[in-house]
C-alpha cells in the first residue's frame, strides 16, 4: 500500500480532501494529514504543522496553487514517489520544481484512481 500524505485535509465531511482521507483508509493506505485545523478523520490525526514524515509514496494536493507556495520545500524534502494534483490544483510552476527533483507528477483525482483501482 502507498503511504499517502493528504495536504489540505479538512474535518469537513462535504470536502474532497475528507471523502478521500475516508477513501484511502477504506482501502487499507496508511495516511497522514496535514490541514488548517486539527482534529480526527477516519482514525488520521490531522496536524496543523509540517511535519517531517517518513516514506511518503505520494502527497495528493487539495490547495490551491498559491496556497501550494509555502509547501514547495516542504513536500520537496520529503522525497515522494509522486505528487497528485487534484481539480482545482493543477500548478504547472510547481510541476517544473517536482520533475526537477526526480518527483512524478499526476493531474489526477485521487477519488478516481482508488474507484478504478489506478492508485
Amino acid at each position: 500500500m502507498k503511504k499517502t500524505l493528504v495536504l489540505g485535509a479538512s474535518l469537513k465531511p462535504s470536502r474532497y480532501s475528507n471523502m478521500a482521507i475516508n477513501r484511502l483508509v477504506t482501502y487499507k493506505h496508511e495516511v497522514e494529514a496535514i490541514g488548517l485545523r486539527k482534529g480526527v478523520v477516519a482514525g488520521v490525526e490531522i496536524s496543523t504543522e509540517k511535519i517531517s514524515f517518513e516514506n511518503i509514496h505520494t502527497v495528493t494536493l487539495y490547495l490551491n496553487p498559491q496556497r501550494q507556495e509555502e509547501y514547495y520545500d516542504y513536500i520537496i524534502s520529503l522525497k515522494p514517489k509522486r505528487v497528485l494534483f487534484n481539480p482545482g490544483t493543477e500548478n504547472p510552476n510547481f510541476y517544473e520544481l517536482l520533475q526537477q527533483k526526480n518527483i512524478d507528477v499526476e493531474i489526477a483525482c485521487t477519488l478516481v484512481l482508488l474507484g478504478t483501482n489506478q492508485y
